[in-house]
């Protein structure tokens, strides 16, 4: 006969909490046509179609995301796959091809944290009535240990 120990581990929970949110800036729009806003990771925006992006931008930025758990353990990105709606008042315009930097997977520092940065692109209506478009529910991202 022989004997065995048995031994588990528990590691720390990965974590993710909210460290910045996503801001298209100032936007105009044609009367006319219509067009999109896309914003990169990196907090850089290009517009399309009727969409200009005027001199004075207001604040921009991509929604920024710190992640914590075990130092060196990779993990996985999942970024929403239906669009957002952001209102003011009566109207609105959706928000769609959410996009990471780092994208897909990542791996925790040696001090078991990580941040990510994530963009979208912001559809405009022709004529897109003045406002603050602001979203009634939050996007969710979420990690998991791979």
């Amino acid at each position: 006969s022989a004997t065995a120990t048995a031994t588990a581990t528990i590691i720390t929970p990965i974590s993710i909490t909210n460290n910045g949110d996503m801001n298209f800036g100032n936007i105009a729009v044609s009367s006319g046509t219509g067009g999109t806003v896309v914003l990169a990771p990196a907090g850089t925006r290009t517009a399309t179609s009727g969409v200009t992006l005027p001199g004075t931008a207001g604040t921009v930025s991509a929604a920024k995301f710190n992640v914590a758990g075990l130092a060196l353990s990779t993990y996985a990105i999942t970024l929403p796959s239906t669009a957002t709606t952001i209102t003011s008042g009566a109207n609105s315009m959706t928000v769609d091809g959410f996009t990471s930097n780092p994208s897909g997977t990542s791996t925790l520092s040696a001090t078991g944290t990580d941040a990510i940065n994530v963009g979208a692109t912001l559809h405009v209506g022709a004529g897109q009535p003045s406002g603050v478009y602001v979203s009634a529910v939050p996007f969710t991202v979420t990690v998991d240990y791979n």
